[in-house]
């Protein structure tokens, strides 16, 4: 291929990642025909769905790219093996969630999708054909991912063996906010030892991203860059929230503390907001990543160091759940909390690793009957988040349509996710239609607690010094 022939491109995999990428390369590139494949026949048929508020993913922005591209030169299949034959470059962005079992299990990516893909790729695709990483993935996959293609077409000895490029190009969006990400990258980085292959992509991405902002790296670079990048955010956001705990033992006040460390140029604003705990698909997974790379180095007190990011993680939504319990006068069997909000953060209706989960699970667990009301998040993901809770006592949870349907005999409101709508809630309303003490726990400082106070509740917020009901 000469520079500019990149005329066909395949992603395999139509989740978080690949979906709203191959949307904006389809809009930017409508030369370029793309096809997102995936095994997963109802998740194609969602994305093809002439309903477009039925997308999968609920991303600002993104219904209206599919509405211009698809069907035009962005195409959704779950016919993989023709989507890989007919390319000339394949993205790889699969799920590579944290092994369960096995050598690592709970720090190691399970990179089984990963082989998968690179096995079929190995045997449906023309040589010559560009390889990029798109999933999050552990220092050297790329190395696996070059051996596989090689390997597995030693056993053919009927056709000539294929050549592949293998480049590491990992996403840097935010859920939420992917559209605007895409559109607009902080920077884009393109990790390879093949030039031809760096630049053909880098093409690409010059039909709507600056020069200077595509990094050229070697794989192994890229690779780390992405695991470092969600670790240094994910610390920051531990960081914030063992501060609001203080906060609240002392006569500080969180958002005045945040504000004064924020203004610091040497820090900044971002990721400064104190909340439940950080979620979603890759923060986690990529710290135990890192964690587990450590290890296998002997770089314990490094391993330590960041194994604490996720301890201290899970420690503040335990600590909020007890919180909550205490609150309650120590005890919430028998009493309805409503939970106002269920994905990881607003703008999203991804739930993967929500502290919205452990949270619910803990009060369920306690006795409690819940009520979750979430605008984009649909029920059969809390079935199957909460399905675990079943095993160990009946779990009394119903997912609700609105607000005031959620709050109505409740004992106390829960706010968990950020979105919108919570900003101005009625809440006057909702204490005629509550149980007497009425509380509500705001985890992300969002709600008009003046106005929750004046309508005659007890309003706990996180990071809050003047939390003392007792």
């Amino acid at each position: 291929m000469e520079k500019h022939e990149i005329k066909k491109i395949c992603c395999i995999g139509a989740g978080y990642v690949g979906g709203p990428t191959m949307a904006v390369f389809a809009e930017y590139c409508p030369d370029i025909q793309i096809i997102v494949a995936d095994i997963n026949e109802l998740r194609i048929n969602s994305w093809n769905n002439k309903d477009t508020s039925k997308l999968p993913i609920f991303e600002p922005g993104l219904e209206e790219i599919i509405i211009r591209r698809r069907n035009k030169n962005l195409f959704f299949s779950s016919n993989i093996e023709d989507a890989i034959g007919n390319a000339d470059m394949i993205f790889i962005s699969v799920n590579t969630p944290t092994k369960t079992k096995g050598i690592g299990a709970g720090k190691a990516s399970d990179l089984k999708w990963v082989e998968a893909s690179a096995r079929q790729i190995a045997k449906f695709a023309k040589s010559n054909t560009i390889v990029v990483e798109k999933s999050t993935l552990p220092v050297k996959t790329a190395e696996t991912i070059k051996n596989i293609l090689s390997r597995s077409q030693e056993n053919d000895f009927k056709t000539e063996k294929k050549i592949f490029s293998v480049l590491s190009n990992p996403e840097f969006l935010s859920e939420g906010n992917a559209i605007k990400d895409l559109e607009n990258p902080d920077r884009v980085l393109i990790g390879g030892d093949d030039i031809r292959a760096i630049n053909l992509l880098s093409e690409i991405y010059l039909n709507w991203v600056p020069n200077h902002k595509i990094i050229k790296t070697n794989l192994w670079s890229s690779e780390l860059s992405k695991l470092s990048a969600n670790a240094f955010l994910a610390q920051r956001i531990s960081s914030i929230n063992s501060i609001s705990a203080l906060c609240e033992e002392t006569g500080a006040d969180i958002n005045q503390v945040k504000n004064a460390v924020g203004m610091d140029t040497r820090i900044g604003q971002e990721f400064l907001n104190p909340g439940p705990g950080f979620g979603g698909s890759c923060f986690q997974k990529d710290i135990l990543n890192l964690v587990y790379l450590c290890e296998y180095y002997k770089l314990d007190a490094v391993a330590d160091y960041w194994q604490g990011v996720v301890d201290i993680n899970n420690w503040q939504k335990s600590r909020i759940s007890k919180l909550i319990i205490d609150y309650l006068f120590g005890n919430v069997a028998g009493k309805k909390i409503t939970i106002l909000g269920f994905a990881f953060k607003s703008n999203t209706n991804d739930t993967r690793q929500s502290p919205s989960i452990q949270i619910c699970k803990d009060l369920l667990l306690e006795g409690a009957e819940i009520a979750i009301y979430d605008p984009k998040v649909e029920e059969y993901k809390m079935v199957n988040d909460l399905k675990s809770v079943s095993y160990e006592v009946e779990a009394k949870w119903k997912r609700k349509d609105s607000i005031e349907e959620a709050s109505k005999d409740s004992d106390a409101i829960v706010v968990l996710t950020e979105w919108k709508e919570f900003y101005n809630i009625n809440w006057d309303f909702l204490y005629t239609i509550m149980r007497k003490p009425s509380w509500v726990f705001d985890t992300r400082s969002c709600i008009d607690n003046e106005k929750a106070k004046k309508a005659g509740f007890n309003v706990w917020i996180l990071g809050n010094s003047k939390n003392n009901y007792s």
